[in-house]
C-alpha cells in the first residue's frame, strides 16, 4: 500500500478531486498554504495499490498542468508599497508536487 501526497494550487482543487473520482481513486482533502506566491493550496491524500500509483499520478498530471502567470512582485521590505515601482513577473502556477510513501499499515475504525 502506498500514499500518494499531491500538493496542487486550490484553483485546481476541483478538476483534480473530480478526476480521481472518475477514476475510481479515495482520497481525503486538506486545505494548505506555502509557495512562492504563498497562494491556497490543496492537499490530496491518496491511498492507493502500488500497481495503481502511476495511474494517481497520472490522472494529477492530466487535471493540473502548469502554466505560466504575470504576478505583480510584492516590494522589497525596505520600501513602501506607496513609492515602489510594482513590475510584473512571470511565474510557473499549477501542475502538482506529488510524495508516494509507503504505507506501514492500514487500519479502518
Amino acid at each position: 500500500m502506498k500514499l500518494a501526497i499531491a500538493i496542487v494550487h486550490e484553483r485546481d482543487k476541483q478538476k483534480v478531486s473530480d478526476a480521481l473520482l472518475r477514476a475510481g481513486h479515495k482520497f481525503t482533502v486538506v486545505a494548505s498554504t506555502g509557495g512562492f506566491l504563498r497562494d491556497g493550496n490543496t492537499t490530496f491524500l491518496i491511498g492507493a495499490e502500488e500497481a495503481a500509483v502511476d495511474h494517481v499520478i497520472q490522472t494529477i498530471r492530466e487535471a493540473c498542468p502548469s502554466r505560466d502567470e504575470y504576478v505583480n512582485q510584492p516590494p522589497p521590505d525596505g520600501l513602501s508599497a506607496g513609492g515602489a515601482i510594482v513590475n510584473p513577473v512571470k511565474v510557473t502556477v499549477g501542475g502538482a508536487i506529488v510524495f508516494v510513501v509507503d504505507v506501514e499499515q492500514f487500519i479502518r475504525v
